[in-house]
């Protein structure tokens, strides 16, 4: 059950809410939890038991580690190896079967063959949820749960399920008991998520269609402008579909009076790869961060030790996005690159200026999304050498003529202003304007301005119902996270 789906827009939320603010207090995480799963089981159905058994086992774990503080270490290595294990079976046994299959070949060794296995939506997301639980815990960061019911509902809340922002439980603790819920918090995140529906359902989607196809064209039939067009399209689709899930996401958690972290802060502005990692998908870099790269040491140590590091973090970035080689290319080439930027890229970059900066990162960015998109490493090579004018189409068969029309056009040119933070600098304008004399004073000038909110707003919230209601391309790539 998607969030970009008339079903739950129109029937499973409206109804979660209305039971919300009829629920007493006391009650309100229980009902949270009853529908989280029930939004769980309608895409995953028996293998939410596999969810269930993550809620049983973090919460005896985590009561074992505060309660037995001198074996809290030991008990907290058991709790995270099993929880890995459980992700390693359902996410990564095809792809290491198959991998120690074709190097133990010329052995004459041959693994037992895994044909199928279902990976179940969101075990990426709750899996980490729930280290993220142990281990604040063992570090005296909260304490722990004493009511299942509040765990549950950490580990399996539906706005950040199969999506995320991956939320660090000492950020939410509190909140858990305590949430206090006024009108604003309710109209803020209304707000937050019509907006993030309409980056994923009118740019997102609609980029997506463009990318899909030109991506499913052979090799032998790309030319570079159909490249650069896939590549540029992938690239806003991916920000716009990440960036609108988490949108949705915060703002659904709002409603219900909880508060995220901001998951995006427009990354493609940023001057280099490591600005770029303070603003993109947020929530998984502190979660890197807070809870690998720092217990590895960091950057305390020496040189060698801190690029050891960052390509390590990267290395498991990449693998946490899927079971794909490609995936790993992925993040070797931002760590690849994060190490470079610390030898004295960085610096260089800096003498070169703003606009210099900026094209660096997004070259490296989109060269490193084509091997996130595409599905083998040679197959990205071979797009790579269309971008670079290396292709093999003629242009006959497959042309950009054929995928940019008057839609795409429009959605690109929206999609690049929207990729830049133009409308926080419009907020702020109105911000002051609504702090001016001239605006408390003209109840013309309020009422207009306000009438005008809602009705883009309303527009936004129409025009994706419309597109959804017509059945109109609905991606979910989340599916192999």
């Amino acid at each position: 059950m998607l969030f970009s789906s008339t079903i739950f827009i129109f029937l499973f939320l409206p109804v979660v809410l209305a039971l919300y603010f009829v629920t007493p207090v006391k009650g309100r995480n229980l009902l949270l939890v009853f529908a989280s799963l029930f939004f769980y089981a309608w895409g995953e159905g028996t293998y939410m038991i596999v969810m269930l058994f993550s809620m049983g086992f973090n919460y005896l774990f985590g009561m074992m580690i505060e309660r037995f503080s001198k074996r809290a270490g030991l008990i907290l290595g058991v709790a995270v190896i099993v929880n890995l294990t459980a992700l390693a079976f359902f996410k990564y046994a095809l792809f290491l079967t198959a991998n120690l299959n074709a190097l133990l070949l010329p052995l004459g060794i041959k693994l037992r063959e895994l044909h199928s296995i279902h990976l179940p939506i969101g075990i990426s997301f709750f899996t980490f949820h729930s280290i993220s639980y142990l281990i604040d815990i063992y570090r005296k960061d909260a304490p722990a749960q004493k009511n299942p019911v509040n765990l549950a509902l950490y580990i399996s809340f539906f706005p950040q399920l199969i999506a995320g922002p991956i939320i660090r439980y000492h950020d939410i603790a509190d909140q858990l008991t305590r949430r206090p819920i006024f009108p604003e918090d309710v109209a803020v995140g209304i707000r937050r998520f019509i907006v993030g529906l309409g980056k994923k359902v009118l740019i997102a989607n609609t980029l997506a269609a463009c990318a899909d196809q030109i991506f499913s064209i052979p090799s032998s039939g790309l030319t570079a402008g159909l490249a650069w067009l896939g590549i540029i399209c992938y690239t806003l689709q991916i920000y716009f579909d990440f960036s609108g899930y988490s949108d949705m996401a915060i703002g659904l958690a709002r409603i219900f009076g909880f508060r995220f972290l901001e998951n995006f802060n427009y990354p493609y502005i940023s001057k280099s790869i490591q600005e770029f990692w303070r603003r993109w998908h947020i929530s998984l870099s502190n979660w890197f961060r807070d809870y690998l790269y720092i217990p590895l040491g960091g950057n305390r140590g020496k040189p060698w030790r801190t690029y050891f590091n960052l390509v390590t973090v990267f290395f498991l970035c990449g693998l946490w996005h899927g079971a794909s080689w490609n995936f790993v290319v992925w993040g070797l080439i931002h760590g690849a690159f994060l190490v470079l930027e610390r030898v004295g890229l960085a610096k260089w970059l800096e003498r070169m200026g703003t606009i210099a900066g900026r094209v660096y990162m997004l070259a490296v960015v989109m060269l490193a999304w084509v091997f996130f998109r595409t599905e083998t490493p040679a197959s990205a090579l071979n797009y790579i050498a269309a971008m670079a004018g290396f292709g093999a189409g003629k242009g006959l068969e497959h042309n950009v003529a054929m995928y940019m029309n008057s839609e795409i056009v429009m959605t690109l040119c929206v999609g690049a202003v929207g990729a830049m933070p133009v409308v926080p600098y419009v907020s702020r304008k109105l911000q002051e304007l609504r702090m001016s004399p001239a605006y408390r004073e003209s109840p013309l000038l309020s009422s207009t301005l306000s009438a005008a909110t809602i009705l883009s707003l309303s527009l936004v919230f129409l025009a994706s119902a419309s597109y959804l209601a017509a059945g109109t391309y609905n991606p979910f790539i989340y599916f192999r996270f």
